[in-house]
């Protein structure tokens, strides 16, 4: 059998990345024991833009999210984000795999926002935010809390910097996970349902502070069910049904002229 590391070495001689987007998913396979729940993805998203994931639960999604973000090792295939291959260190045309501590390091690169916040119940929400700058980053305590606030203020809550999660709603917790995120200065952000596990009407105060993100120019790779925002705010819309990618291209294409049928019947269900 042909190790993912000669398989990456294959995969990349013809492509080594020299013109690369911020973020590559090439022919990316994921399996569970015998079940293999990605099939061969290809995904690529350039710097600055917002890429919209749909599809139905089970589709493979958050799967896809959890190996860029290096949650979960892919069986097959690679992913580089800014030209640096995931789990690996290249030396000429050699490929090695990373240990787990440098896989970390790649990691802070990567932003995550998951569906239920997963905010430390026990640190304010400033601490909250500076934590991994302190930890992850090695910034100091006034380095960290300036960023912290920093990036507060940038979702809006800047007077909440004090309050324990508990004494803020779900959009105001999912706010300072995203605060959070972006406070290791990611070069892309990953978005998994992070409006899921909020009540309706506190759904735009995330997406208002996603949008922003996006006008910004922050990379963004976003798996949601809210296709008003994707109409909004995505420059690619992929829609992926049992593991694989099915359709992807502009709003217009996939939204009003889905050219495959799993597609069509899809968006008939949510629109």
């Amino acid at each position: 059998m042909t190790s993912i590391i000669d398989a990456v070495r294959d995969d990349t001689a013809e492509s080594p990345l020299v013109h690369h987007p911020m973020v590559v998913v090439h022919d990316v396979r994921k399996s569970y024991g015998q079940h293999e729940v990605l099939h061969g993805i290809d995904l690529s998203v350039a710097a600055g833009e917002v890429a919209v994931v749909l599809g139905a639960s089970g589709s493979g999604k958050s799967t896809l999210l959890r190996c860029i973000n290096q949650l979960e090792r892919v069986n097959s295939g690679y992913i580089a984000i800014d030209g640096d291959i995931i789990g690996y260190r290249r030396s000429g045309d050699t490929l090695y795999e990373l240990r787990e501590r440098d896989v970390l390091r790649q990691r802070v690169h990567v932003g995550m926002v998951f569906q239920n916040f997963n905010l430390f119940p026990h640190l304010t929400a400033l601490e909250n935010v500076a934590e991994a700058p302190r930890s992850a980053l090695g910034k100091s305590r006034r380095q960290a809390e300036e960023l912290g606030r920093e990036f507060l203020a940038k979702v809006g809550l800047a007077d909440r910097a004090d309050d324990y999660p508990r004494r803020l709603s779900g959009g105001q917790q999912q706010r300072v996970a995203i605060a959070r995120a972006l406070a290791m200065e990611p070069k892309v952000m990953l978005f998994d349902e992070p409006t899921s596990a909020l009540d309706p009407e506190l759904v735009n105060e995330v997406l208002d502070v996603m949008q922003a993100l996006a006008e910004a120019g922050t990379t963004m790779i976003v798996v949601t069910h809210e296709t008003g925002f994707a109409r909004e705010v995505a420059d690619t819309v992929v829609f992926m049904d049992d593991g694989l990618i099915v359709e992807s291209g502009t709003v217009a294409q996939v939204f009003d002229a889905p050219t495959q049928e799993r597609t069509a019947s899809f968006l008939a269900k949510v629109l």
